[in-house]
């Protein structure tokens, strides 16, 4: 259960939320234009951040930059 210590691990990176425009999903709530984020752990389609909420959330890799 790698995914229960992402919150205590180093950041790997940090990215910049380029849009919230999400045609499925509500992400608007836990992520700002602008802004820049940590980044715990990726995947080929998911960057994995700590959020808004401070928790870490997966968004697909279209929101950032």
């Amino acid at each position: 259960m790698i995914h229960t210590n992402w919150d205590t691990k180093p950041t790997l990176k940090t990215v910049t939320c380029v849009h919230t425009d999400a045609k499925k999903f509500l992400v608007s709530n836990v992520l700002t234009v602008g802004k820049t984020y940590e980044v715990k752990n990726e995947t080929e389609e998911f960057l994995f951040v700590v959020d808004n909420s401070g928790k870490v959330g997966g968004f697909y890799k279209e929101y950032f930059q």
